[in-house]
């Protein structure tokens, strides 16, 4: 499997007038073409940070970062991020918030825009396109928000928490979806949660980082079955040994 991802010993340290932060340090893993990884670590461990430099909105202090062979923070590949909201504009239509991206760079082709109908048929919104955010469900929105992060045909997906401002059973739902969406397009995904049930039920990977700063701790490959949805997960006997060696990973208190 070709990397997309590469991170290199990277390291980064805040500075303020009162002094310095180390927020990530010596931080070293790779993420491969179509692989879903999940980040968890101890909450203010550099989480965060570490998205912020595959995301290349922060050049690392020491180490390298590199998406698809190129520096993260020179850009030149497509990125797409997913937000904990769905930021969607409530005075465009379902079809106008879809085709924002390709507005700001420039890409509303004939082509794209047609790529953009398409997504919204092939995931059941045809039917909502001219609808105002208002009028959509969370689910709905979230979903909205998907395809706006694919329309522009991003080669790696970055998720913050993308479902923690949804409510219990509408989160289960739509984690289902989205994740079901996301490997139905082949697409190479981040997710960045505080959730260990969230990041079993729909991760090929959990990365396991460090109190700050933020290095490897842990690197597990959870083996299950690549069909099965994220609900269907949940109900494996391994879904539980999974969650309570990941519980403890989060907990010791040596790091």
């Amino acid at each position: 499997m070709k990397n997309l991802l590469t991170i290199e010993n990277a390291g980064h340290v805040y500075h303020t007038p009162s002094g310095e932060t180390q927020a990530v340090k010596g931080l070293s893993f790779s993420v491969g073409e179509g692989e879903f990884v999940a980040v968890i670590g101890p909450s203010g461990c550099g989480k965060t940070t570490v998205l912020s430099l595959i995301a290349g909105l922060m050049r690392p202090t020491s180490g390298r970062v590199t998406v698809c062979g190129k520096d993260a923070y020179g850009g030149g590949y497509r990125l797409g991020y997913m937000l904990q909201r769905d930021e969607l504009f409530p005075w465009r239509t379902t079809y106008r918030n879809v085709l924002l991206p390709l507005e700001l760079k420039r890409h509303k082709s004939h082509k794209n825009k047609a790529y953009a109908l398409e997504l919204l048929k092939k995931y059941g919104l045809e039917d909502f396109k001219k609808s105002y955010p208002d009028e959509l469900s969370g689910g709905m929105r979230q979903r909205v928000a998907l395809i706006r992060t694919l329309a522009s045909k991003p080669q790696l997906l970055l998720l913050d928490e993308p479902f923690s401002a949804l409510d219990y059973q509408t989160r289960l739902l739509v984690t289902g979806d989205v994740c079901s969406i996301i490997r139905r397009e082949k697409k190479t995904a981040i997710l960045v949660t505080h959730d260990i049930s969230e990041a079993v039920s729909v991760a090929d990977r959990i990365i396991v980082l460090t109190k700050r700063p933020a290095a490897l701790k842990s690197d597990y490959s959870l083996g299950f079955d690549p069909d099965l949805s994220p609900l269907s997960r949940r109900e494996r006997p391994e879904f539980g040994r999974w969650f309570e060696l990941l519980w403890r990973e989060l907990n010791d208190e040596n790091g």
